[in-house]
């Protein structure tokens, strides 16, 4: 069945799913990779819309892919396809434009992050909607770091404590993220680095064990498995 989004909801959500993911081996572009025989593109876009407040969610898709996705994603929610770009900072940007009036918070999701649970959206939205600027979901460190030189050999250990993994979905009021895509010299993988060379605060909410990225072949596994265990659910 569809999902119905809010249509008095005051979030947006863009999903970038135009990169072709040579991480996770040679195939299809990664966000329509197979995860339990479904893209993950549709396991990310089922959990977005069933975030409460989400009242808009466009994907950029790669070019050739437009048609196939608007098709592959009408049973899911009503969501907007639109071309990406080559790079992700403009996939989102053409995302970011097809938004249509109204909602105020605007938040980037990763395809690939296809396991991300609904709260961890409307905590994200909620922390924006507080009055916050720039939000992004983060897990703490638990591996031991070194930084090393050009040759691997060890320069010293990082203090950990102060370091944070980044989570998506990130979250920021909608006219921060469209100045900061406005002003954006040069190509960036993280919007919150974006936001950031404007001189605006980012903030940080807990993230989720479930917001993996799925970058590799073992991620795929890992995810297969969770799904198969029924450690997260299926909406």
């Amino acid at each position: 069945m569809t999902a119905q989004l809010n249509p008095r909801g005051d979030v947006a959500v863009l999903v970038p799913a135009a990169g072709a993911g040579v991480r996770l081996g040679p195939g299809r572009p990664k966000a329509l990779r197979l995860l339990a025989g479904e893209p993950l593109l549709v396991h990310a876009v089922r959990r977005l819309a069933a975030a409460p407040s989400v009242h808009t969610i466009v994907v950029a898709a790669p070019t050739a892919e437009v048609q196939g996705v608007r098709e592959l994603l009408a049973p899911v929610a009503p969501v907007i396809v639109v071309p990406g770009g080559a790079e992700r900072q403009a996939s989102v940007a053409a995302a970011l434009a097809a938004v249509p009036a109204g909602p105020a918070i605007v938040l980037v999701h990763d395809a690939a992050r296809a396991l991300t649970p609904p709260e961890l959206v409307e905590s994200v939205a909620a922390a924006v909607r507080s009055g916050l600027d720039a939000v992004i979901p983060v897990l703490p460190v638990v591996d031991t770091i070194k930084e090393v030189d050009a040759d691997e050999v060890v320069l010293g250990t990082v203090d950990r404590s102060a370091l944070r993994a980044v989570q998506t979905p990130q979250g920021f009021r909608r006219a921060v993220l469209s100045a900061a895509h406005a002003a954006a010299g040069d190509s960036l993988t993280d919007d919150a680095g974006l936001v950031e060379k404007q001189g605006v605060a980012v903030s940080c909410v807990p993230g989720s064990e479930y917001a993996l990225k799925i970058t590799r072949p073992f991620d795929l596994a890992l995810a297969e498995h969770l799904l198969a265990a029924g450690m997260t659910r299926t909406l």
